[in-house]
């Protein structure tokens, strides 16, 4: 049959990205335990298109992107998939993310009640001019309590759920495990955010956070110095978003270092 995707175009215009988007599949990662756990994932994947090329052929991205579902990913692994797809599409350069949810079993403090807690990551890979970049990125809810509502009431202070978000770049030949940087993360915040929490848990977690009162500045500071403090990472964004309890605005604040 004859290739539509293959006939010359001749509008002299290089694509720097075409691929697909919000292809679903599942994906198994590998957890810090030696465990397995499989995810829904949502992929974007895209690649270079020369100028002389009408078109890409979308079919093959979902058929290498299939051929991958089962294997156990460790993030950095998506090298080899993103390769493949580069070169069965005869490119210069591609992208590949996956965005999913992870589960990790999390403790109450006190109760020690066992409960999943979600948290939004994604993996992406980047291949241009022959060099890969990986980047590792997790969303985590916290609690902060602000320090000035502290200091200036005599009963109480406004305190609210907030996200932080962190991507990190490291070398393939490391391992950044998603539960390391999880809990890093949360240290930085008044308090962790937990998915079950009994009334003894309740009165741990209140008295926590208004013992350790932090602006949204205080937080990102504190995210940025423990990853400036990991060898291993080249380069990381921070965000970090309250989202006020007493304003109609959210308090935010982010940072972009390269470290290597």
């Amino acid at each position: 049959m004859k290739d539509i995707q293959n006939l010359k175009d001749n509008r002299n215009v290089d694509i720097q990205k075409v691929g697909i988007k919000h292809l679903e599949l599942p994906l198994t990662i590998q957890r810090k335990n030696s465990s397995n756990q499989i995810v829904c994932a949502k992929a974007r994947v895209n690649v270079s298109l020369p100028r002389d090329y009408k078109g890409t052929h979308m079919s093959r991205f979902v058929e290498v992107l299939t051929e991958w579902q089962h294997k156990n990913l460790l993030g950095v692994d998506i090298k080899g998939c993103l390769e493949k797809i580069i070169n069965n599409l005869d490119a210069q350069s591609g992208e590949l993310e996956f965005k999913f949810t992870y589960f990790i079993n999390k403790k109450s403090p006190v109760k020690e009640m066992v409960a999943p807690m979600s948290y939004h990551c994604t993996f992406e890979g980047r291949i241009e001019e022959g060099n890969y970049k990986f980047i590792l990125g997790v969303e985590v809810p916290v609690t902060t309590l602000c320090p000035c509502s502290k200091e200036i009431s005599e009963n109480g202070a406004h305190n609210q759920r907030a996200l932080i978000k962190v991507k990190i770049s490291y070398d393939e030949s490391e391992q950044v495990w998603l539960e390391d940087l999880i809990e890093l993360i949360e240290s930085c915040a008044s308090c962790p955010v937990y998915p079950l929490l009994k009334r003894e848990d309740e009165k741990y977690v209140t008295e926590k956070a208004w013992d350790n009162p932090k602006f949204v500045e205080d937080v990102l500071r504190d995210v940025v110095v423990k990853l400036r403090n990991l060898p291993v990472i080249n380069e990381f964004e921070v965000e970090c978003e309250a989202f006020e309890s007493i304003h109609n605005h959210s308090a935010w604040a982010f940072q972009h270092e390269i470290l290597n």
